[in-house]
């Protein structure tokens, strides 16, 4: 297996940009759609643990608009072959400071990279 192939490296990153501003700008169809549709797909959350994309997605309809402004530092974006990859960042919220990091785990779907699970956390 061939870890960072540049061309699908950039094909993860364009889809991990497309989700960070989306997750700024909290535009919920574009963060629904990079979610992969399926009741296997996992998101742990700050206060919650979300399981299947159903509840992912209510989840964020429920929660309404937040100020999500963060500044992302120390991302990680590893490739694993040409259909698996992890993101993994650290950020900083800009409304209060507080520090969190957050990992994702990605997979070439046959409409795109989806994340598959995801991980939320403040230290």
């Amino acid at each position: 297996m061939e870890i960072n192939i540049p061309d699908v490296v950039a094909e993860v990153t364009a889809a991990f940009e497309q989700y960070e501003v989306a997750l700024i700008s909290n535009n919920l169809d574009v963060l629904d759609e990079l979610f992969w549709h399926s009741p296997h797909t996992i998101r742990y959350g700050v206060n919650e643990n979300l399981y299947g994309y159903k509840a992912i997605s209510a989840f964020r309809k429920a929660r309404g608009k937040v100020n999500l402004e963060r500044v992302l530092m120390n991302t990680v974006i590893t490739t694993y072959g040409e259909d698996f990859a992890t993101a993994n960042t650290e950020f900083e919220r800009q409304e209060t400071g507080k520090i969190g990091r957050q990992s994702q785990t990605w997979m070439r779907t046959s409409v795109g990279w989806r994340v598959v699970s995801a991980h939320v956390s403040f230290l």
